[in-house]
């Protein structure tokens, strides 16, 4: 099982000597990949009465695919989205950006999408919320095309390429996409198209029935279920190393491909608090 971390997005500021800091940090830890989620803009509560969103236009976000170019310099640490939330960006200029990030990680990338859940985000960015699903699933179509053919031509209902293609080509080819969701046809999603998948829920009787949608959808797209990657989640919390080491576990049991380790939200503070917690969590796994 492949273990990395949850880059803190909303509190390790925006001090880019930080940003470094925690990165190189977390390789030296041992730990293989770091994952961050994404929001573009958030929403002002004062302005959206009633907002109950987790984030909102106060919340620190760093751009995602930008990051990552930034620590593709930094580290040789596999990095993954999870997620970007697709259909609220452009397909050929999301397929650029994961090109070149993938290129700069010499093919250590994987690109996790979403639909995300953010109306007034979709808005900013000009794209429409209620059809994101149907969109996404011809976006990921398009990206695959995009990185293995030199030129494309593809005509869909909500996307239309004539005659053009990527270059330079990223490393993969395609990039592993993995898919993020929590609903019976999120999971019919995953397991029709995706390489991966990122649970929204812990090990359990949750987690078996969405597994047995994600199989009986790609056993009948003719596509080998044991093939799908999952990477699971565990949080730094009042059980310390412990517990998270024992939530580790229940991942290994469940057949997790992957896990990460998320220190956010447990009132660790400064960038050097979130490191003390990864360097003890690394010895309970036995990474360092």
């Amino acid at each position: 099982m492949q273990t990395g971390v949850v880059f803190p997005q909303t509190e390790i500021g925006s001090d880019p000597g930080a940003v470094r800091t925690y990165a190189q940090r977390v390789q030296e830890l041992g730990f293989a990949h770091v994952l961050a989620y994404d929001h573009v803009v958030g929403a002002d509560p004062a302005v959206h009465r009633g907002w109950n969103g987790p984030y909102d236009v106060h919340t620190t976000f760093h751009e995602p695919l930008v990051l990552f170019g930034y620590l593709a310099g930094l580290t040789s640490l596999e990095l993954v989205t999870g997620i970007v939330i697709l259909p609220q960006r452009q397909t050929a200029l999301v397929a650029k950006q994961a090109a070149e990030v993938d290129l700069l990680t010499g093919g250590k990338f994987r690109l996790g999408v979403g639909l995300g859940w953010n109306a007034v985000e979709y808005e900013a960015l000009g794209k429409e919320f209620s059809n994101r699903g149907a969109r996404l699933t011809e976006q990921v179509s398009l990206l695959r095309a995009l990185w293995t053919e030199q030129t494309v031509t593809f005509d869909g209902t909500y996307e239309r390429v004539t005659g053009a293609g990527l270059a330079p080509m990223p490393v993969q080819r395609p990039i592993p996409v993995w898919f993020g969701g929590q609903s019976p046809r999120a999971y019919l999603r995953i397991g029709q198209l995706a390489d991966g998948w990122f649970p929204q829920v812990p090990p359990g009787p949750e987690l078996d029935e969405a597994r047995l949608i994600i199989e009986g959808a790609a056993a009948d797209a003719g596509r080998d279920p044991a093939q799908i990657g999952m990477e699971g989640r565990v949080s730094w919390g009042p059980g310390g190393a412990d517990q998270l080491a024992a939530d580790a576990g229940r991942w290994r049991d469940a057949g997790a491909s992957h896990l990460s380790v998320n220190t956010m939200r447990a009132g660790l503070g400064s960038v050097d608090g979130h490191l003390a917690a990864l360097a003890a969590a690394a010895e309970a796994l036995g990474l360092a």
